[in-house]
């Protein structure tokens, strides 16, 4: 991601089509969803679990929080759905949360990291704004500090228009239409800089972050064969 995040900005122009060899099947890729990850940290005040009135409990309110969350994740995927993906709404994860040091003390801070995969078209500066308004807003009765924060600037969706000539040609070579998946490339980076991308590769995205990951050896040849085609026809 960095590196194409350089590249953009470098505002150099580059070419017409970017081919991105994520692990796809050899199915042409033009929509992706996008993924961003957020911390929200939530502090109290320590105290003796005997009496609550002694410190602020930062799990509790957490708790409120976390409801927060998922009435909002209800909400979106009321709000925005597209069948052309296997999981056709937003989604939420809440993926890690740490909190407290003892059961017999109140605690004093709880940390929550989630991650939310928007469909193409979601704007997610919108949907960050809506996110910390939400759970400020629920919480702001109690004196907790509550603190949310971006683990990194995240990943945009991506649609390449069905129409366009990367697509086609290799929705021919490949014999498949095009497809959707959730996880995040590089490939919006490169459309902004005018560029038409499909992701196309060997190997499939269930190998990928696994013990052992892999790529059969037996879909190599197949995709440089596909890569020569597609140079021989938008190159030479």
């Amino acid at each position: 991601m960095c590196g194409a995040l350089a590249i953009r900005d470098l505002s150099r122009h580059l070419g017409r089509h970017v081919v991105i060899g994520e692990p796809t099947n050899l199915r042409p890729i033009r929509m992706h969803k996008g993924m961003y990850s957020q911390r929200l940290r939530i502090i109290g005040r320590s105290g003796h679990s005997s009496n609550p009135a002694l410190g602020v409990n930062a799990m509790e309110g957490m708790h409120k929080a976390i409801t927060e969350l998922l009435a909002w994740r209800d909400e979106l995927q009321q709000r925005y759905r597209n069948p052309m993906f296997e999981v056709e709404v937003p989604t939420i994860n809440l993926g890690h949360i740490h909190g407290g040091d003892n059961p017999n003390r109140i605690c004093a801070s709880c940390e929550l990291q989630f991650d939310f995969r928007p469909l193409p078209g979601m704007d997610y500066e919108a949907l960050y704004a809506e996110i910390d308004q939400r759970i400020v807003e629920r919480l702001k009765d109690s004196v907790l500090d509550v603190r949310l924060e971006r683990l990194f600037d995240g990943i945009p969706p991506m649609e390449t228009p069905a129409t366009a000539a990367i697509i086609k040609a290799a929705e021919e070579l490949t014999g498949f239409h095009s497809e959707c998946v959730a996880f995040g490339t590089e490939g919006p980076y490169f459309n902004t800089m005018g560029m038409q991308t499909v992701i196309l590769g060997p190997g499939d995205i269930a190998q990928a972050h696994q013990p052992d990951e892999y790529v059969a050896l037996d879909r190599l040849q197949p995709t440089v064969e596909i890569l020569k085609q597609l140079i021989r026809r938008f190159c030479l």
